[in-house]
C-alpha cells in the first residue's frame, strides 16, 4: 500500500521517535524510545496471539492471572490486578466461560461474589499460548546479549524508582 498525504502508516503509529528533533532533551528522547519499544512489542504480541491462538491480549492476561494465582480468584481481584473495570472483566469472563476455558462459581463466603478458575482445557490452552508468548518475546529481544538484558533491566528499575520518587514529590507539593 502506497503512502498518501494525510494517511498514517503502521510504523508512524508505533514509532513515536519519528518526530524527535536534535534539540529535544534526552529525557524526551528516552520517553519516546520507551513508548516506541512498548508499542512495537505490544503490537507484535497482539498480532501473534490473534493469528496463532485466535485470542486477544486481554484474554491472555486474564488467563495468566488465573494461572499464577493459587486457587480461584474473585472478579473484583481480577479487575484490580488487571487495572480494568469490573464490566470489562465480566464480559471477558463470560466469553472464556462459554468457550470452556474458565469456571465461575459463587463464593462460599459471599454468594454475590463470583469466583473464577481455569478449567482443564483452560490450563492446557494457556500453557501452549504462554510458551509461544515466551518464544515471541525472546525472539524480539534476541539481538541483546544476556549482559545487555541485565543492564537494561537494572536501568529500567532505576527509572521506575525515579518515576515513583517524582510522583511522591508531586503529591507532597500538591498537598501543601
Amino acid at each position: 500500500m502506497a503512502d498518501t498525504p494525510g494517511t498514517t502508516t503502521e510504523t508512524e503509529r508505533t514509532d513515536y521517535e519519528s518526530g524527535v528533533h536534535g534539540e529535544d532533551g534526552m529525557e524526551l528522547r528516552v520517553w519516546l524510545r520507551l513508548l516506541t519499544c512498548t508499542n512495537l512489542l505490544d503490537h507484535e504480541v497482539r498480532t501473534r496471539l490473534k493469528s496463532t491462538a485466535d485470542t486477544t491480549l486481554p484474554r491472555f492476561d486474564i488467563l495468566a492471572q488465573l494461572e499464577r494465582h493459587d486457587g480461584p480468584m474473585s472478579m473484583g481481584d481480577l479487575s484490580r490486578r488487571l487495572m480494568v473495570s469490573n464490566g470489562n472483566v465480566t464480559g471477558l469472563i463470560d466469553r472464556l466461560a462459554r468457550e470452556g476455558l474458565v469456571d465461575r462459581t459463587p463464593s462460599s463466603e459471599d454468594r454475590r461474589v463470583q469466583m473464577v478458575s481455569l478449567t482443564a482445557d483452560g490450563i492446557t490452552f494457556f500453557a501452549k499460548v504462554a510458551e509461544d508468548h515466551r518464544d515471541w518475546v525472546g525472539a524480539m529481544m534476541g539481538d541483546l546479549s544476556a549482559d545487555e538484558m541485565k543492564t537494561l533491566y537494572d536501568l529500567l528499575a532505576r527509572l521506575k524508582e525515579s518515576i515513583h520518587a517524582a510522583e511522591q514529590k508531586n503529591s507532597l507539593e500538591a498537598a501543601e
